[in-house]
């Protein structure tokens, strides 16, 4: 099974934006990849709390930036301490 998640790319970048954009029930996230630039990117946190828990996800998912799609493998998620939340994503191009 495929997955696609439909993502922004994201200017601001710290600690105070990233806490702005988990308040607005966002995930920041980071593509990344040897020899490609990093891409900072957000997506809504529905798009992704049920998918996760899935096999298949890791497999590799299709992020939709800019009406382009981009072939991912999951590298790292971060998730809060106690409640089912995800609070940050790296991304490695595949």
């Amino acid at each position: 099974m495929s997955y696609t998640i439909h993502a922004e790319i994201r200017t601001e970048i710290g600690k105070g934006s990233s806490r702005r954009l988990r308040h607005a029930d966002m995930v920041p996230a980071v593509i990344y990849g040897p020899g490609k630039e990093p891409i900072s990117i957000k997506f809504l946190h529905k798009a992704i709390i049920n998918i996760q828990e899935n096999k298949d996800f890791y497999d590799g998912i299709t992020i939709v930036l800019d009406g382009k799609e981009i072939k991912v493998i999951p590298q790292a998620m971060q998730r809060h301490a106690y409640k089912p939340l995800i609070e940050h994503v790296d991304f490695k191009f595949a």
